[in-house]
């Protein structure tokens, strides 16, 4: 029995990106927690995502991409305010992963598991980096459902983001939050 897994599991909370600071993880911690994440369920080894991985000043570049897409695809002129909050999206914490879910076309394996399955090598993604004592953040926003910034990520045709996860040190212990009763979410089937 694992009762430090479980209890990890128990008390888990996401942070939000601009409660995460420097250091994140790197090198061959990264290179763990990316593996980890890549340990899910995978019916017929399809391997149905990938990881766009922004760190450093890659972070700033998405922001400028993501600014772009925002004065391409807003109806009104966006505000500098809000130009200058795209640009920092990615700057809120120092890591942060694309997960992309890339859908197969192969009988016996329906589009619904394989998204399935990408949904769970990002909270893989969560798990391991949190694992290591780092705080995630797993958001989609706006920019995962944008054609412009799918284009500028190289995003192919069967290919969708699935989210991002901020990763960094927590800057403080994230407050508990309501969780919903067993009674409300569990019924036991009987014939």
């Amino acid at each position: 029995m694992n009762d430090a897994l479980i209890e990890a599991l128990e008390t888990r909370r996401s942070v939000k990106p601009d409660r995460l600071a420097a250091p994140a993880p790197a090198g061959a911690e990264l290179d763990r927690i990316l593996a980890v994440a890549a340990r899910v369920p995978d019916h017929k080894k399809l391997v149905p995502w990938r990881f766009i991985v922004f760190e450093g000043e890659a972070r700033a570049a998405a922001g400028e991409i993501f600014a772009a897409a925002c004065q391409a695809e807003e109806k009104e002129p966006p505000s500098h305010v809000r130009l200058d909050t795209e640009r920092g999206r990615f700057l809120r914490a120092p890591l942060v992963v694309a997960v992309v879910s890339r859908i197969a076309k192969r009988p016996g394996a329906p589009e619904w598991e394989q998204i399935l399955s990408a949904g769970a090598a990002a909270f893989n993604l969560c798990l391991a980096a949190n694992a290591l004592g780092y705080g995630t953040s797993w958001l989609t926003e706006w920019i995962a459902y944008s054609p412009y910034v799918h284009e500028k990520l190289g995003l192919a045709e069967n290919e969708r983001i699935v989210g991002f996860v901020h990763i960094g040190t927590p800057m403080e212990k994230p407050d508990e939050r309501e969780r919903p009763k067993l009674a409300d979410v569990v019924t036991r089937w009987a014939p």
